[in-house]
């Protein structure tokens, strides 16, 4: 059986929330182009500001040798070894200006983060886990990926079908068994409180 890592909350919380997180062993199973289209439209009504939708995202399936290993070539070492055996890879991007006037759209990363979000938790409810990844070349990834300078990229995602932590190599295998932690609420929710 894949290893499965529900949340241990504090507070109730919806379970596909709980039930989210990041392996680094897939199976070899693909993922159905009519999943990643429910993946994409769970991403499209994410909020944004001013409804500008700032996202892009560029995707290979792991068959699609050439477009996979360019995008796997801009992931830094650590994330390599393991990210080769997702079923699809995705770099998402962020535009920094407004459609309509050019201007500058100061929450562009936040709301592609927003996107980001519900693509994975969509996938969640559908048996298919992702790993967001800040470990990759950012020059690279422009450059490679020819991309305009009004496109940054904002994350990689390796998406797939949880396998087993006995597949990885060290030191991932152990960071796969890890449990699961996050910082308590009090370290940052502050009710009634403001800066002098």
């Amino acid at each position: 059986m894949p290893t499965h890592k529900h949340a241990q909350t504090q507070y109730p919380v919806a379970d596909f929330i709980k039930h989210r997180w990041s392996p680094r062993a897939f199976t070899p199973q693909p993922i159905a182009d009519e999943a990643l289209r429910t993946l994409f439209e769970a991403a499209a009504w994410a909020p944004s500001a001013m409804n500008e939708q700032p996202w892009q995202f560029i995707y290979a399936h792991r068959e699609q040798a050439e477009t996979f290993e360019r995008l796997w070539n801009c992931l830094l070492p650590g994330n390599q070894p393991w990210a080769k055996n997702a079923a699809v890879l995705v770099v998402v991007l962020a535009r920094k200006f407004m459609s309509a006037n050019q201007a500058p759209n100061r929450h562009y990363l936040h709301d592609t983060g927003m996107a980001t979000a519900n693509l994975l938790l969509q996938a969640g409810t559908m048996g298919i886990h992702g790993h967001v990844m800040g470990g990759f070349d950012l020059s690279k990834t422009q450059q490679d990926l020819h991309l305009p300078a009004e496109l940054e990229p904002a994350t990689f995602l390796a998406l797939g079908y949880a396998g087993e932590a006995e597949q990885l190599e060290e030191p991932f295998r152990t960071r796969e068994l890890a449990p699961r932690s996050r910082k308590p609420l009090s370290e940052f929710v502050f009710e009634n409180q403001l800066p002098d």
